[in-house]
């Protein structure tokens, strides 16, 4: 394995999350284009996470199939091509269907680009994948700073959208040599329920839930409830994912040194400690600070989960992804939409307060996990 492939594979991580950060940095700007409440808004974005959900089904099977160096790069010319249909919807019901399609393209995709990651830890013989997250999430504080940009400059969803695209669906041809050939498992036989499977999707349901209102909800509360000025509505988010951008490319060393089920238990509390400062101190410093420490609480959560299930596996690392991922994403699906109902009703600081019970869970899966 070459040099080349591990950096291909980390700009493929920055093109996933380059892509997914300009969709929610400006949410808060699509939201009052099409005259949506709380609860509305929170009922369109369910359709992201369903159709992640769908895909999952499939998505690791297609993996096995075809080859994830061969699925990846489709899926990322697809996902990066839906994009800009979302900065053109006109009614709710066109949001939701392009949302329905980004979640399906960008997941059969994920599968395969975190089964390209574990395949590159296995040959490195070392840990990676928190840094493959980092550069995801590096592209995600890069995506928030241009949606800041590009909202200071009246410069609309669509032109933003269809110029991400554009650089996205450039890197495929370069890069996709560049990925490790996936040999089809031998014996196609199912394994039996696995708990270890099952505690590392839970913890991945956990934290896909905190990450999820960062994504889907960050820019609203600070606009809504910190009432930050209309240019910086995206500061939270920003601020969040250079954060877990950061936290993701110091992880490995982190882990090698404290150990995985420290790493899980401590990142939990503080994500948790974030959410309810947050609501404590609705103002924008404090705010900032919150929002950086869910950043510190969740980085390397995530990364190890997949890390974790991919070397449960080691025959078959992208049907394990699939499976770990079904739970998890299941976070991704409840969440967001969670939070626009309670919303709606008690306000946005309580439906916070409820997610914040997410990251008190994660301390005592962690103690369940086989290493």
């Amino acid at each position: 394995m070459s040099n080349w492939t591990r950096w291909v594979i980390r700009l493929c991580f920055v093109a996933y999350g380059l892509t997914f950060a300009s969709w929610a940095s400006r949410i808060p700007q699509i939201k009052g284009a099409l005259h949506l409440t709380d609860g509305e808004l929170g009922r369109l974005l369910f359709a992201m996470p369903v159709g992640q959900l769908i895909s999952l089904q499939f998505s690791g099977r297609i993996a096995v199939h075809f080859g994830s160096h061969r699925v990846m790069p489709l899926a990322l010319c697809a996902y990066a091509l839906v994009l800009p249909c979302l900065g053109m919807a006109r009614a709710p019901w066109q949001l939701a269907l392009g949302l329905l399609l980004f979640g399906l393209c960008g997941n059969i995709g994920s599968t395969s680009l975190q089964t390209q990651g574990v395949l590159t830890e296995k040959e490195a013989g070392r840990p990676l994948m928190a840094s493959y997250h980092g550069a995801w999430s590096l592209a995600g504080f890069l995506g928030g700073a241009l949606g800041l940009l590009m909202t200071s400059f009246d410069i609309s969803p669509a032109a933003h959208f269809t110029l991400v695209a554009a650089l996205v669906v450039a890197l495929v041809p370069w890069g996709k040599r560049f990925l490790i050939v996936s040999i089809r498992p031998a014996s196609s036989v199912k394994r039996r329920f696995d708990p270890g499977l099952l505690v590392l999707g839970l913890m991945g349901f956990c934290t896909m839930g905190m990450e999820g209102c960062m994504f889907d909800w960050s820019g609203v509360y600070f606009r809504e409830v910190v009432h930050a000025p209309r240019h910086l509505s995206a500061l939270g988010y920003t601020s969040f994912m250079v954060t877990t951008a950061l936290g993701r490319f110091t992880g490995d060393r982190v882990i090698g040194r404290f150990g995985r089920v420290r790493v899980l238990q401590i990142g939990g509390l503080l994500a948790s400690s974030g959410f309810v400062c947050s609501v404590l101190f609705p103002s924008l410093l404090p705010a900032i600070l919150s929002f950086v420490l869910i950043g510190i609480g969740v980085c390397n959560i995530m990364p190890s989960v997949y890390s974790l299930a991919g070397q449960s596996r080691p025959e078959d690392p992208s049907n394990a992804l699939a499976s770990v991922g079904q739970i998890s994403f299941l976070g991704f699906l409840l969440g967001p939409p969670l939070i626009g109902e309670i919303s709606s009703r008690l306000g946005l600081p309580a439906a916070f307060l409820v997610i914040a019970c997410l990251g008190l869970l994660v301390p005592g899966l962690a103690r369940r996990v086989k290493l």
